[in-house]
């Protein structure tokens, strides 16, 4: 992953409310989540959902789908994984007391 992309994704991040989209969508990875579903699960507006999600989609780190009357909106595990190998390999050096924290940190 390059730097701006790396950059980008990283900045949509940097938000309580984009990083609960994230952590909320993950586990549901192949499936994805409704909007609407999105919103009732973090107590958002439509409108500040909205916001959000687009936020997140022009990083490249959620994708949508309509299906029917409702727009599906899935984790683009590429961008996201991208995004933490970047950090670990190319901002950290694949430093390896690092890696091992973040090993720690995933339970491992």
């Amino acid at each position: 992953m390059d730097k701006g992309k790396a950059l980008t994704a990283l900045s949509a991040m940097a938000h309580e409310t984009r990083l609960e989209i994230v952590r909320l969508l993950v586990p549901c990875m192949a499936d994805g989540r409704p909007a609407g579903a999105i919103a009732e699960a973090l107590d958002v507006s439509p409108s500040a959902l909205t916001f959000h999600l687009n936020a997140l989609e022009q990083a490249g780190l959620i994708g949508s789908e309509k299906q029917g009357r409702q727009v599906i909106y899935r984790i683009q595990k590429d961008t996201l994984g991208g995004t933490i190998g970047y950090l670990l390999a190319d901002c950290c050096g694949a430093d390896p007391d690092i890696c091992a924290c973040a090993q720690e940190a995933m339970g491992k």
